[in-house]
């Protein structure tokens, strides 16, 4: 069997979970149940009718997820307490409520994730009233002596070869440690199963509680990447390690290129995995929005695309004719609202490929004091492109799509101040540009602002189907969130510029790797309610439960990159819908052994 390497599926930018509320439990959207009582002047004789009444109660559009007509008078819908409590001074207000299946928070149930390593002191991964791990369990925990190990991260090893000499021991000769010098696991871990963490924040961003999707679920960690790559012998290895050890569920926010099932180390080590009753979650990929760009096409894998939420990381272009854009970036600092400064494009330079504000192609082109618009792509990292602006005297970038990423945006930790665009506002940019001898421009900063719309929506980077090596074969299985996500991170966040700063560390992070242990997290729910379900059981559940309509109750479908309707190679059988997984109505089950024909 040939061995493989393969690289960590995340947008290396340091940008991730956790299920953060915004601004405290006052501002965190929740489903309510409101019960109302009809006046005598509401004229309700059809159901549209009832549901005007009911939008009456509401703050704005895209709040209301479901009208009732017949078992009772009222509506359930996202709020905030706050306007809850606003509401309940309204005419008609009788009460309102939480409610859900009882989803629990994966109790019992084994995440074993390969990645980077894990940061064993951070508040995500802590003990506190977390139950011993199950009796089943028998693995270790390698941290060199230290008793680092808890009831919420059970374990944790190392099979990275290529800084060790295959013994457990560094080529010089030190112990191996399974710590996280990348902080690809570390947020991975905590996506998946993170303990709740109140006062989590990024620069001050998504502030609220941090929390994986399955909170009282137990850790493993398998480190099996480097801070290059990962090597598939010793990702074979962690897989060999974590079945013996008690894992029920397995998350892998890795991938490769595509070869066939037999000659993939990944999915040989993964089907033996289900085989013995392991969940396997993993990431589609990170190549989109071009079709067959998929990674981890086997189907006893979930494979994961990733899309976003309905929350933004603000920012606002406003250009000297009046004309306003919206943007995203994680780094907000302080940045005068009032002064527009000279607007250059860098692609009118001389130099070739200016445009994408690689490292020295603003040499010899005056930048100084002014923002510069420059284009996304041409394989210069984004926040690279901040970094020449900075460096050639720049005070601002507006980093633009090209035609290919379309309205895809993402809220990075820039170095200086900064707004990423959609392809349409940066032709507007430069159409403003083109049409005036001084153009000028300024950014601001918006800060979280919940629920964006639409949302949930196919970002550009996710891969995407048909599968190459089986094209009857559906991949991606499902989306999840991946974009933006706020998870645990090893490290401070944020430009040099800023200085050491305090307390717990978090980081935005975006990637398919972002989506996956989102996955592995609903199926460790799933596992708790129903330990008897056999994987494809779990699989066929979040897929039978999934939503094909994005969250404003419209019953628009969810939208890609260019705003268009989504198709099944970018979403497979549609957005996860964590509230059904549990009773999804239907499962389909199969055997392993109707797997063997694939290999």
């Amino acid at each position: 069997m040939a061995s493989f390497r393969v690289s960590f599926l995340s947008l290396l930018q340091f940008l991730l979970l956790a299920l953060a509320s915004v601004e405290g439990a006052s501002d965190e959207r929740n489903t309510f149940i409101v019960h109302v009582q009809p006046q005598a002047n509401h004229v309700l004789d059809t159901a549209d009718d009832r549901k005007a009444l009911y939008q009456s109660f509401l703050p704005d559009h895209g709040r209301l997820l479901h009208a009732y007509h017949h078992v009772t008078s009222g509506f359930a819908a996202r709020l905030t307490q706050r306007e809850v409590e606003a509401i309940s001074a309204l005419p008609g207000f009788v009460a309102a409520g939480t409610r859900n299946n009882s989803l629990g928070s994966g109790d019992g149930v084994i995440i074993g994730v390969l990645d980077s390593g894990v940061t064993p002191g951070h508040p995500s991964f802590s003990g506190d009233g977390m139950p011993p791990p199950p009796a089943k369990w028998k693995g270790r925990c390698d941290f060199n002596g230290r008793s680092v190990c808890n009831n919420k991260l059970i374990g944790a090893r190392v099979f990275d070869t290529a800084v060790g000499a295959g013994n457990g021991t560094s080529s010089s000769g030190r112990p191996l440690s399974p710590i996280d010098e990348d902080g690809h696991g570390t947020h991975t871990a905590s996506t998946a199963a993170g303990a709740v963490v109140p006062g989590a924040q990024v620069l001050g961003q998504g502030r609220g509680t941090a929390s994986g999707i399955a909170p009282r679920a137990h850790v493993a960690m398998y480190k099996v990447c480097g801070l290059e790559d990962c090597n598939g012998a010793d990702i074979l290895a962690g897989i060999d390690a974590a079945v013996p050890d008690g894992c029920d569920i397995l998350s892998i926010s890795l991938g490769g290129p595509s070869v066939p099932f037999h000659e993939d180390s990944l999915a040989v080590g993964t089907f033996a995995a289900a085989e013995k009753g392991l969940f396997v979650s993993t990431s589609a990929g990170n190549s989109g929005p071009n079709y067959t760009t998929m990674s981890n096409e086997a189907p006893w894998m979930l494979t994961v695309a990733a899309s976003t939420m309905d929350r933004l990381i603000s920012t606002t272009v406003r250009l000297g004719n009046g004309l306003t854009l919206d943007g995203e970036s994680a780094y907000q600092p302080d940045f005068s609202a009032t002064v527009l400064h000279p607007l250059v494009f860098a692609g009118a330079s001389s130099t070739p490929d200016a445009k994408f504000c690689g490292n020295g192609s603003l040499d010899g082109f005056n930048v100084k004091g002014k923002i510069v618009l420059c284009e996304r792509g041409n394989d210069v990292p984004r926040l690279a492109k901040g970094a020449e602006v900075l460096r050639a005297g720049g005070v601002g970038m507006i980093l633009t799509n090209q035609f290919i990423d379309g309205f895809s945006t993402l809220a990075d930790l820039h170095v200086l101040p900064a707004s990423h665009v959609s392809h349409a506002a940066g032709a507007a940019i430069l159409s403003y540009i083109k049409s005036t001898a001084s153009p000028v421009a300024q950014i601001t900063f918006g800060g979280t602002v919940p629920g964006a719309s639409p949302a949930p929506v196919i970002t550009s980077f996710s891969s995407r189907g048909p599968s190459t090596l089986n094209p009857g074969i559906l991949k991606p299985d499902i989306t999840g969130p991946g974009v933006t996500v706020l998870a645990a991170s090893p490290f401070q966040e944020g430009p040099p510029s800023l200085g050491r700063q305090t307390g717990t560390t978090f980081s935005f992070m975006s990637g398919t790797s972002m989506s996956a242990p989102h996955l592995s997290g609903i199926a460790a729910l799933i596992k708790s309610k129903h330990p008897e379900w056999s994987p494809a059981a779990i699989k066929s559940a979040i897929m039978t439960s999934a939503d094909n309509t994005d969250r404003s109750g419209s019953g628009m479908s969810i939208l890609n990159e260019q705003h268009m309707a989504a198709d099944l190679f970018a979403i497979g059988a549609g957005h996860v819908n964590p509230e059904k997984v549990i009773n999804p109505g239907l499962v389909y089950d199969i055997t392993p052994a109707d797997y063997i024909g694939f290999l």
